[in-house]
């Protein structure tokens, strides 16, 4: 096998295109293989097989830089800068990130998993090169989904003003995670069409030079075109026509489901573990449908992750114009939502919690100061989410819980969760963000009648005294764990209090626990700096109340471990108790 001899791009360089030809598919063989038994990005690594090798054999990395917009698609990179055994032994699968990594290689210039970033990325090495007086090629890698983004507009925007090398390779393949959306795709499938001759030309219009290459999936082609373009001394876009998914039937006839994928038997493609549970996207899509078909002026809301809640293909189809996906951005995502709110529509945006993050802006000036009563659902916040170190869910709660007019709520069931929903979208008077647990689906069972519109009411479901134990969303169950190992210990009864609200404090219940409590404890399954537990220590201050947060402490996790994470992070029942014993 040629791909079991390259110890790096300088190996590369020593093949014939057709050697080239028939290490692509032995990467692809390996990609394959490793893709059944470990998960992860499959279409987007497959339909660049071509291009990286090419990238390779032509620029000088890590001299000339390579930067790959949300990495998505850096698996072959990684094969050929020395981290081949990632992907070719099982034993050493979880020796590589799913994402560039400068940690793991220098052939790697930043950790990248947010999308439409590599372009002002690339842009900015360019010009701390060209101020150094510094040579060299700077390549970034974008796919035509990502384009969809501001920041990737915005920087094609700049680029032109650099007025020195830079390489901007678009591949196109024709989808985003799902299908393309906007108005810059129809002139992509034009360029398409016309083999780059159209004279509407996004990029010409930019002011950009722009070559195009219709067979990008050919080695030959590709390393043709990017010699062409190597050491340019002004900025150019090589757009590739590629086919997501190539080299695998089902990947290639279903796009969006082979985006990214678990484990799964290759002879089939079937799922290798059958997802049976009920899980919070299916629960808000039959519950959004329904209510559409009752209320035409319910939408649904995504920026390019459709099945965030739900909506695969068929059910987008059923929605109908009720469902807007605005591609991948996530400000445009808030502002349309505000702004149909502002018009008398029930909008409910749905995200998950590391992609909210993008839009703090939006949320404060076109959602909040306007009081738009939109609905943003935060996805996967929690330490039981996405676990490598760009899809982080755990800033949500200090980012949005500060900023005036915005509820964000926390249900701890999925009947809390609907009720919520549901009066999200009747009421007019504030907008509202729902948290959604991490872990399994919990249904209690019984029917919900608080009144949320009454804000900031937290509810007491259990009586006690000493100790009281706030539970937020996710943590609200473990807040019953300790309350039991509480009374089995120290013979405590506690007081155990699902909060729902996580933006206020409940000043007469909290001034309540006064009189027979002299131990507060909070429970929040996200950073505690400018969390929720701060505000309750906040209000004790100046009290003889002991309070006790518990959280996870401010840093960048990857790749983690949860139950090592909540023990060091003292969140377990017994170092709970303990801690509390300490205090007592």
């Amino acid at each position: 096998m040629y791909i079991e001899k390259i110890n790096g791009p300088e190996d590369v360089k020593k093949l014939t295109v057709d050697e080239m030809t028939v290490m692509a598919g032995e990467m692809r063989e390996a990609l394959l293989k490793r893709a059944s038994i470990h998960g992860g990005h499959f279409g987007p690594n497959f339909g660049m097989v071509e291009a990286t090798i090419a990238l390779h054999y032509v620029f000088e990395s890590p001299k000339d830089k390579i930067v790959y917009d949300v990495s998505h698609q850096t698996y072959p990179h990684k094969m050929l800068t020395g981290r081949k055994d990632a992907y070719l032994y099982e034993e050493h699968y979880d020796d590589v990130s799913g994402y560039s990594n400068p940690n793991e290689s220098v052939h790697d210039h930043f950790t990248v998993g947010h999308t439409s970033t590599s372009v002002s990325l690339a842009c900015g090495l360019a010009k701390a090169r060209d101020l150094k007086g510094e040579d060299g090629n700077v390549i970034a890698v974008i796919g035509d989904g990502s384009l969809s983004g501001g920041e990737a507009l915005e920087g094609l925007d700049y680029a032109v003003e650099l007025e020195g090398n830079l390489i901007i390779v678009v591949n196109d393949n024709d989808m985003s995670i799902a299908e393309n959306h906007g108005g810059l795709y129809g002139n992509l499938k034009l360029l398409r069409e016309t083999n780059g001759q159209a004279e509407c030309n996004l990029f010409k219009a930019m002011g950009l030079n722009y070559i195009y290459v219709d067979h990008g999936n050919a080695v030959g082609d590709l390393i043709e075109a990017f010699q062409s373009v190597k050491d340019s001394r002004k900025p150019v876009v090589v757009h590739i026509n590629t086919l997501k998914g190539k080299g695998y039937a089902p990947a290639e006839q279903n796009k969006e489901v082979w985006h990214y994928n678990g484990p799964f038997h290759i002879e089939t493609g079937e799922p290798l573990y059958e997802m049976t549970e009920e899980d919070y996207s299916d629960i808000s899509m039959n519950y959004l449908l329904d209510k559409m078909k009752k209320d035409p002026a319910v939408v649904a809301i995504t920026s390019g992750t459709p099945t965030v809640m739900g909506f695969t293909e068929d059910k987008r189809k059923e929605a109908g114009k009720q469902f807007v996906d605005v591609g991948i951005a996530e400000e445009t995502a808030v502002a349309l939502a505000s702004g149909i709110a502002a018009n008398g529509g029930k909008p409910v945006y749905g995200v998950y919690s590391t992609f909210v993050q993008r839009t703090y802006d939006q949320i404060a000036q076109d959602l909040c100061i306007n009081n738009s009563p939109a609905t943003i659902v935060t996805f996967c916040g929690s330490v039981y989410g996405m676990n490598d170190v760009t899809h982080l869910g755990l800033y949500d709660i200090p980012m949005m819980a500060n900023i005036p007019n915005l509820v964000y709520l926390a249900p701890t069931t999925k009947e809390e969760y609907l009720a919520m929903l549901d009066w999200s979208i009747e009421q007019n008077e504030h907008p509202v963000a729902i948290r959604l647990p991490g872990g399994s689906v919990i249904s209690a069972g019984k029917e919900i009648t608080k009144n949320f519109g009454d804000l900031n009411k937290y509810e007491v479901t259990q009586n006690g005294s000493k100790v009281a134990v706030i539970g937020l969303g996710t943590f609200y169950g473990l807040g019953k764990e300790v309350a039991e190992e509480l009374k089995k210990v120290t013979g405590t009864d506690a007081t155990v209090i699902n909060p729902y609200y996580i933006t206020g404090i409940d000043a007469e219940l909290l001034e309540e626990l006064k009189k027979d409590h002299d131990v507060v404890i909070t429970l929040e399954d996200g950073i505690l700096d400018g969390g929720f537990g701060e505000k309750i220590a906040r209000f004790y201050g100046d009290s003889d109340m002991k309070v006790l947060n518990f959280g996870l402490k401010k840093e960048f996790l990857d790749r983690y471990d949860v139950a090592e994470v909540l023990k060091e992070n003292h969140l377990t029942k017994e170092q709970i108790v303990e801690d509390v014993k300490s205090v007592l």
